[in-house]
């Protein structure tokens, strides 16, 4: 009895190898191999903007205090203009020495520098410009960033997504076509490269002449970025 069932083993092992040796041999169907690639503009619905306080004192606390003062007359003015939905808060904040550094001595510190940033963000765009004038006049010296970008980024990165593989499917036609061929059916999709890229404007300081002459902000457009790779198998006509 265990013999038999040795033997019986053997059998079916030796019935699966060649098998497997069998599909190995199998030629692969012919395909077709190409990308896609394309780049949707899109209107932006959402400013970001750093506006920021510095200022320079000869202590510590000197610099801290007037900082703080400054800061909140701007948060006070940016809060009037702000929308339901938009928000306002702080994004970086710091106070450091100032060194002097004599010829041949130790460096001495000669006073101190406090930043404070506050990151706004708006879905009003024809909002920008006032909230920079606004924030300028009531103290603030720096605007560190602003960027114009979208809400919804996933709807904006799908619609890219959804013309790179149309563009991926029209060019395996194209490529099978032009060597007579057909195209049997999709044997890979591959997402590839995703990008959306916002739109960045120079940053700016406080000038005097910012009571007088509106800040102009154009916002542009953003870009969304998709590629696909796809495998077709094809076939004769």
């Amino acid at each position: 009895m265990n013999k038999l069932l040795v033997i019986f083993g053997t059998i079916i092992l030796l019935g699966s190898t060649a098998q497997a040796q069998q599909g190995a041999d199998r030629p692969r169907p012919p395909s077709i191999t190409v990308s896609g690639e394309a780049t949707l503009s899109a209107e932006p619905d959402l400013a970001e903007i750093d506006i920021g306080v510095v200022t320079q004192a000869k202590t510590a606390p000197e610099a801290s205090k007037e900082n703080a003062e400054r800061l909140s007359r701007v948060l006070a003015e940016i809060k009037k203009l702000l929308g339901k939905g938009d928000e306002v808060k702080t994004s970086g904040y710091a106070l450091s020495p100032n060194y002097r550094y004599p010829q041949g001595g130790k460096p001495e510190i000669v006073g101190y520098t406090a930043s404070n940033t506050l990151r706004i963000k708006t879905t009003n765009l024809n909002l920008v410009g006032r909230l920079i004038d606004s924030a300028m006049q009531a103290g603030a010296n720096n605007v560190n960033r602003l960027v114009f970008t979208l809400k919804d980024e996933l709807a904006a990165q799908l619609g890219a997504l959804k013309m790179a593989s149309a563009k991926a499917k029209a060019k395996a036609e194209a490529v099978a076509s032009s060597l007579g061929l057909k195209i049997v059916g999709i044997t890979a999709v591959n997402e590839g490269e995703r990008m959306i890229q916002p739109i960045y404007r120079q940053a700016m300081t406080a000038r005097a002449e910012a009571a007088s002459a509106p800040t102009p902000v154009e916002p542009g457009t953003v870009d969304v970025r998709s590629t696909v790779s796809m495998t077709v198998e094809v076939s004769d006509k």
